[in-house]
């Protein structure tokens, strides 16, 4: 890893922290929330951002401090990208993008900006616009601005860019079509089974039987700070615990996918706290700490 990148990380971590004491620049507090809650709704997440303005970075930035997640952004920066777009989705897909470092898990890791999170977060960023109503042109704008022609060692070239954001406007844009030929599906909850049915021979491996179609484990999940608990990911992509005792079984969490490689895997909780999964089938959590481990339940 280059020391510059090294440094740029600690940088904007450094401006976080220099943040919580100075405020945002400007920008009302109360649109930003509205944006951050918008770009969250279309994706089923809570705004458990925190957006920043400030003068102190050049464009915008996705930085971890503290435990908390920060969106940091040059409010001159934003504003000339959408005059020069002529429409405010230039700077609502900045933020989205953004917000895709985020979730993609990037800021998680030491380094800096390298291609490959970048078209990540430019396919989310595509993704989330065509969800909030935003056409293919109005989702590409600011990238069209402000991206560089030519490939970089950390940001690939424009074309390449507005590729990814036309991927993601595209797969969101398939769903919405999707969803207006099909009627609406049954909103019946799902009829949850009171004992878990448990394979001969495997007695640590709980198969939860449902009134219809049955829901098998496929992963189990152990955390350094509490080995002993049986944590278990069924077929569903549901975390349940098993308690041996009485052989019951209770959803606590779910598994998601997410659009990064290197952490292919959400687990989010009831209180909507996420943990990232790596490829290897490590946990870690925000602050990039490798708290547990996903493994084969057999």
């Amino acid at each position: 890893m280059s020391s510059t990148r090294i440094l740029r990380r600690l940088a904007g971590s450094l401006l976080a922290g220099w943040l919580l004491f100075t405020g945002p620049a400007s920008m009302a507090q109360s649109s930003q929330r509205d944006v951050l809650r918008e770009i969250t709704d279309v994706v089923g997440l809570k705004p458990r951002f925190e957006l920043r303005a400030t003068s102190d970075v050049e464009n915008a930035a996705a930085v971890v401090y503290g435990g908390k997640r920060y969106l940091l952004y040059n409010p001159t920066f934003v504003a000339a990208v959408n005059r020069a777009g002529r429409t405010d989705w230039a700077g609502i897909s900045i933020l989205a993008h953004e917000m895709g470092h985020h979730l993609n898990g990037h800021t998680l890791r030491a380094g800096g900006s390298n291609p490959s999170d970048e078209l990540e977060a430019d396919e989310f960023s595509g993704f989330v616009l065509r969800k909030m109503g935003a056409s293919l042109a109005e989702s590409q704008t600011a990238m069209a601005v402000v991206a560089q022609e030519t490939d970089s060692p950390t940001h690939p070239g424009r074309t390449t860019r507005l590729a990814a954001i036309g991927r993601g406007w595209q797969q969101a844009n398939g769903q919405i079509v999707a969803s207006a030929r099909t009627s609406a599906p049954s909103s019946a909850p799902v009829a949850v089974a009171q004992r878990p049915v448990v394979q001969p021979g495997r007695p640590t491996t709980p198969v939860v039987q449902a009134s219809s179609a049955p829901v098998s484990v496929v992963g189990k999940l152990t955390f350094h700070n509490s080995p002993q608990d049986m944590l278990f990911v069924t077929n569903r992509l549901s975390v349940v615990r098993f308690d041996p005792a009485d052989h019951t079984t209770e959803v606590v969490g779910r598994l998601t996918r997410s659009t990064s490689a290197d952490f292919p895997f959400v687990l989010v909780d009831a209180q909507q706290r996420r943990l990232f999964v790596s490829a290897q089938g490590g946990i870690y959590n925000t602050q990039g700490q490798q708290i547990g481990r996903m493994s084969d339940p057999s």
